[in-house]
């Protein structure tokens, strides 16, 4: 993957590049790559975050550049479950690849959203509509307990109790 005419290699599978590795080693690892993927972001994942971080959008927590599991992803709402990815040119040739992430990511419960860079460039309005609908209809992960089926007391009647007036 090329980013601003720095080479940074996409996140590795677990094995490569470690042996027979340790997890430790993986996470440790990769929360570098992470690390150096924040501070080197390209010009659209910059834009996106203006509207993504603070929780500005719709008071949702995002982060940028979260590994998770063996793979680093572009945004991630822990939350709502979603993750947001920003495809460029590199992504039209590692589909399979991508295929393949998705499909470990969705099977950990996560909604993974892909925005190619010229739909971002040419309509973030519409990218930013499509992320907020996605947010707002995944359920969160802990709702509040549900009152039904709970005894509702009756609040004890005022009548012929004596009221002071002050």
């Amino acid at each position: 993957m090329i980013r601003d005419s720095c080479l940074v290699s996409s996140s590795p599978l677990v094995g490569e590049g470690w042996g027979e590795g340790k997890i430790e080693e993986m996470n440790s690892h990769l929360t570098g790559i992470a690390k150096s993927l924040r501070k080197n972001n390209t010009d659209i994942e910059k834009l996106v975050w203006r509207y993504l971080k603070a929780r500005q959008f719709e008071g949702i927590k995002f982060r940028r550049q979260q590994p998770i599991g063996k793979y680093i992803v572009d945004f991630v709402c822990f939350e709502k479950k979603i993750i947001i990815e920003i495809d460029g040119g590199q992504h039209s040739v590692a589909k399979e690849r991508d295929e393949e992430r998705d499909n470990w990511l969705s099977g950990q419960g996560f909604k993974v959203l892909r925005f190619w860079n010229n739909e971002i460039l040419e309509n973030i309005e519409g990218v930013l509509e499509l992320i907020r609908n996605h947010c707002l209809l995944h359920p969160p992960l802990n709702p509040l307990p549900s009152r039904e089926g709970k005894i509702q007391r009756e609040a004890p009647s005022r009548k012929g109790m004596k009221v002071d007036n002050i």
